[in-house]
């Protein structure tokens, strides 16, 4: 085969001019050369000396391989939609990556320390069945919230928790083991994020809640107190000037034990908070057992903005992965 590297070889185009290549030759052999002139494809200069070129169109090119650097990929800015708050928070865009580039539809994704949940969003957005861990109850509490935001309600049903309390006697353990962790997890079940992340002074407020207040457009909170220990009608009275103190619609105080006598009356003498939603008491009382049979704060849900939603994600089609599932 004739080779278009030969030095100061001539080549007569279709448009009957002759081009002389390169010194160092045409980088393709002639016949794919008169080819390329033959379907179009070859792109004439202005000036017969100068070279010709091969019309590429996007289709046809792959692009370039992905390198070991990898700078097409920001950080998370402070105002990117998918920032849940999370200090450690990798942008979703590089999990996907790493995702579909180790891994095939059905395959297994471990993720040891995955804090808010972006490894298993962005695995479970590509069929993956996934293992999240993470030693926090706020990270648990981040990730499911994540997944439903992101996936629906019912996604809740594709995937199990293990190690977090189910019983009022789980929780009693953990309130021995770990009282920080207890409030983490107690506030979780009421959908609150913790006042202060690291130990130190709360001024009588372990979580908040927030939510938009529909007459006046403005945010509005809800400080919670979480007590472990034996309930007294001190910590009520505490509450209510923590309220009061913050300027907060409501007050909530979740409690292993039930609630005194006092403690009931106390509660009853609250002011309401009045919403298009109807009246929500302004001192409420919540024990473990009732949160864990499905209790829940009584404030204008619909309004709910306490912990930022992850953006709506869609996988490919219908069919859900379980953890025992065969790989397809």
């Amino acid at each position: 085969m004739e080779i278009a590297t030969v030095k100061l070889q001539l080549y007569t185009a279709s448009n009957g001019v002759t081009y002389q290549p390169h010194p160092n030759g045409w980088s393709c052999d002639l016949e794919r050369l008169q080819r390329y002139d033959r379907e179009g494809r070859l792109h004439f200069p202005t000036k017969d000396t100068g070279a010709l070129r091969l019309k590429m169109y996007l289709d046809e090119s792959p692009g370039v391989k992905v390198q070991n650097l990898w700078s097409d990929i920001p950080p998370i800015s402070a105002n990117a939609q998918e920032r849940l708050g999370y200090p450690t928070q990798k942008p979703e865009a590089l999990l996907d990556r790493i995702i579909q580039a180790s891994s095939n539809a059905g395959d297994v994704v471990l993720d040891p320390f995955c804090g808010c949940g972006t490894t298993i969003a962005a695995a479970h957005k590509l069929r993956r069945r996934w293992i999240g861990i993470d030693i926090t109850h706020l990270a648990v509490n981040l990730m499911k919230h994540r997944l439903q935001n992101a996936f629906g309600p019912s996604v809740a049903k594709e995937y199990d928790v293990i190690g977090e309390p189910t019983t009022v006697e789980g929780a009693w353990e953990l309130a021995q083991s770990d009282p920080y962790q207890f409030q983490f997890w107690a506030l979780g079940l009421v959908g609150a994020r913790p006042h202060e992340e690291k130990k130190g002074a709360d001024k009588g407020i372990d979580g908040r809640l927030h939510f938009l207040d529909p007459d006046t457009g403005s945010y509005r909170d809800i400080v919670i107190s979480v007590k472990a220990g034996k309930p007294h009608v001190a910590h009520l009275r505490d509450l209510r000037g923590v309220v009061d103190r913050e300027k907060a619609a409501i007050g909530v105080l979740i409690m292993m034990e039930e609630p005194t006598r006092p403690m009931v009356k106390e509660a009853a003498t609250g002011a309401f908070y009045n919403s298009p939603f109807g009246q929500h008491p302004g001192l409420q009382l919540l024990t473990i057992q009732q949160l864990l049979d499905g209790a829940r704060i009584d404030y204008p849900r619909q309004a709910d903005v306490t912990i930022k939603k992850a953006p709506k994600q869609h996988r490919k089609d219908s069919e859900q992965l379980h953890l025992t599932d065969e790989a397809g």
